[in-house]
């Protein structure tokens, strides 16, 4: 199979490093063109599940403006530009949680939407977790640091309490791997 190929792209709002909307023509294998593909780009992001030496996981509970209530995550943040998503993943864990892990595992990178744009999440494990830290996130919004077994996970992600689709697919991927 061909991909589609971008002919050009126009930038119709280049609002902050958070969000660009462009409007692209493209042209498929078959030949036709379609001049106003919208399409959006956002930062890349890392998702890291955080399991301790002692096999707890390290969670998140917190609010998100687009999320009703309150969730459970895993860490998480932007991708700086120019940094790796590893490095990303290890700065965000520290950041958020004041814990650094002593094993990674890629659990997947994958394109936030097939159409569209936006970002690509990077996924890790980070295993053999212990706190060196005290937590210093600079998120808005409020975050607790939960631990949490196994089972008590599974039934979190179970019930849809991980209420982000990246959130719930890393736990679910962590949880295959572990």
């Amino acid at each position: 199979m061909e991909q589609i190929k971008t002919l050009e792209r126009r930038v119709l709002l280049d609002h902050s490093k958070y969000l660009k909307v462009e409007e692209h023509r493209v042209q498929f294998p078959d030949g036709r063109t379609i001049d106003d593909w919208p399409w959006i780009i956002t930062p890349d992001f890392v998702n890291v599940v955080v399991v301790t030496e002692s096999g707890e996981f390290v969670c998140l509970r917190q609010t998100k403006y687009a999320v009703d209530g309150v969730s459970f995550a895993p860490v998480g943040g932007y991708i700086e530009p120019g940094e790796d998503p590893l490095e990303a993943a290890k700065r965000e864990l520290l950041e958020e949680t004041g814990y650094e892990a002593a094993e990674w595992t890629l659990l997947g990178t994958f394109p936030v939407s097939a159409n569209r744009g936006m970002a690509t999440g990077h996924h890790f494990l980070g295993r053999g977790a212990t706190r060196v830290a005290e937590p210093n996130a600079d998120d808005l919004e409020e975050i607790e640091i939960v631990i949490l077994t196994r089972q008590e996970v599974e039934a979190a992600l179970a019930s849809g309490e991980f209420k982000v689709l990246s959130w719930a697919a890393s736990v679910a991927f962590a949880l295959l791997a572990e």
